[in-house]
């Protein structure tokens, strides 16, 4: 699931099956963003949701900061912008026992529950107690708006 830099008008990543395989326990999700210190975009809790052609506009490619991302806790999802221009999204659903992730900082999408973390460019544990990394999601980056496919 490699996501070759295409610029920000078509990226369009492959979607993963969830197999969480575990109920909820608790329950974080906040739809917070935190960037790298060093990002300059605005936090945004992930309004500006509407329905658009393919899918749900989710944001702005602007609202997505570089190295960082956006927690979507109403549809689930996690934005993030590794680098410059090249946007990922996956499933806001811990595969550890089911919590939403709440916030992505310093190049990892966190979950408030147990300390789980994902790295932001595959989605990949880089922390447990997570069995598994979290699975990718379908968006398409057209223009300035990013969509849920």
């Amino acid at each position: 699931m490699t996501s070759h830099a295409t610029g920000r008008r078509t990226v369009l990543l492959t979607a993963a099956a969830l197999t969480t395989g575990c109920g909820a326990s608790g329950g974080g999700g906040g739809g917070t963003d935190t960037g790298t210190p060093e990002a300059s975009a605005p936090a945004t809790t992930g309004g500006g949701s509407s329905e658009a052609p393919g899918g749900t506009v989710l944001a702005r490619t602007s609202e997505i900061p570089v190295g960082g991302g956006t927690v979507f806790a109403d549809r689930k999802v996690v934005v993030t912008q590794p680098k410059a221009g090249e946007f990922k999204a996956f499933s806001a659903v811990c595969t550890h026992q089911g919590c939403l992730v709440d916030k992505v900082a310093d190049g990892t999408i966190d979950c408030p529950c147990h300390g789980s973390r994902y790295r932001i460019a595959d989605g990949s544990v880089a922390r447990g107690p997570a069995p598994r990394p979290l699975p990718a999601e379908r968006i398409t980056v057209s223009g300035e708006e990013i969509t849920l496919a």
